[in-house]
């Protein structure tokens, strides 16, 4: 997000000057993104760098265009403080939400090498009132974070306590469809939590226990884990049978959800070993899509360079034409030849604008000999 802003920046400020959108040359656009975040990471320590880049596009004629800009620090977090504001806009929900107060934090560590923004971390000194820790890596958190919680799981000796916790609420479904959280989210793991329902009809023998996760209070706008049928229970006027619902979570996220009749002591459970993962259809579906990934890309990319040669050709055209046109009104044989200079421009776009190979092939020929058609008349003119 904070490399785009620069490449908005500096596409805008080139259309500007050169009436020229670069955004539609593939290979020009590829060296503003790279320069994009060599500025950034430049700006992170100085207070202002260079971009230049020689040569950026030809302009259809012997000579070609630069771009050459200086971007300073003060211009760059103007670009993203929308950005940074929002970043702690999540701080402050992720606080709220594991109900700490800014007072109790002993460090705050940075994630990810876009950090070292020093706007982003002066805004994240003044929110929590601490300076951000400068004793791990932010490109390494994320790595050393899983490694310690790896270790920790294999039983492995650590100085370092990782928590994990709960990403969703948890909980079942209860009469009228509402979703009854018994372990809420951000819940330190391994943990466990139990609640005491009652049966909702007179004589009812058997009870349904759906294993539900998610924040909404309506069942169906959560995601169903699982569910299981605890029968046997004593006929009853209702409110009298009382059953107990245990959810249990490992360290390993595993779920286990348990219903007992505390009357009879009769209990069943289930056991859910994949609360945010993947189906077996959808690894499935995963593999043949991976089978598939280098045709994908072949197809992608002769596309994509298939679109940057007939945009290239479009604009040489558009460019040519109004100097021509004038003097090719002047004969059947000119008005002719410019309405079907018209027509293969029209195609052209059109192709240009879809995602079709085959089509786009089709409009490049005819837009070829259009142009040089078009540039032997200006050179007759000329």
């Amino acid at each position: 997000d904070f490399d785009n802003r620069i490449i908005e920046w500096l596409v805008f400020g080139f259309q500007l000057e050169h009436k020229i959108d670069l955004r539609k040359d593939r290979m020009a656009l590829q060296r503003i993104r790279d320069a994009a975040e060599k500025a950034k990471v430049e700006l992170s320590s100085a207070p202002q760098t260079e971009i230049n880049l020689p040569f950026i596009i030809s302009t259809g004629k012997s000579d070609a265009l630069h771009l050459q800009r200086t971007l300073t620090r003060e211009k760059f977090e103007d670009l993203v403080i929308d950005l940074c504001e929002r970043c702690l806009q999540i701080c402050e929900k992720t606080l709220k939400d594991a109900g700490i107060q800014k007072r109790d934090l002993d460090d705050v560590i940075l994630v990810g090498g876009q950090t070292r923004t020093p706007k982003l971390q002066e805004m994240v000194k003044d929110f929590f009132g601490l300076s951000p820790s400068k004793s791990v890596n932010a490109d390494e958190v994320v790595a050393l974070g899983a490694a310690i919680q790896g270790a920790s799981l294999q039983d492995e000796r650590s100085s370092v306590l990782l928590l994990d916790v709960t990403p969703h609420n948890l909980g079942i479904v209860i009469v009228g469809g509402y979703f009854q959280t018994i372990i809420e989210k951000n819940t330190t793991v391994p943990t466990a939590a139990s609640h005491v329902f009652t049966t909702v009809r007179d004589n009812q023998t058997s009870v349904r226990i759906m294993v539900v996760q998610g924040d909404s209070l309506r069942a169906e706008e959560n995601e169903l884990l699982g569910e299981f049928l605890l029968s046997g229970l004593r006929e009853a006027r209702r409110g009298e049978v009382e059953i107990e619902v245990t959810f249990e979570i490992s360290a390993d996220g595993i779920v286990s959800v348990s219903a007992k009749d505390l009357e009879t002591g009769q209990q069943q459970s289930i056991t859910v070993t994949a609360t945010s993962g993947l189906t077996e259809e959808e690894i499935k579906r995963m593999a043949e899509d991976a089978a598939n990934y280098a045709v994908d890309v072949k197809r992608n990319e002769a596309l994509e360079k298939m679109k940057a040669d007939v945009d290239g050709i479009i604009r040489d055209v558009e460019t040519i034409l109004p100097q021509v046109q004038g003097f090719m009104s002047g004969s059947d044989f000119g008005r002719e030849a410019l309405a079907k200079a018209s027509g293969a421009l029209q195609r052209a776009k059109g192709a240009s604008a879809g995602r079709d190979l085959e089509q786009l092939k089709a409009a490049r020929e005819p837009l070829e000999r259009t142009l040089r058609m078009l540039r032997g008349v200006a050179q007759k003119m000329g």
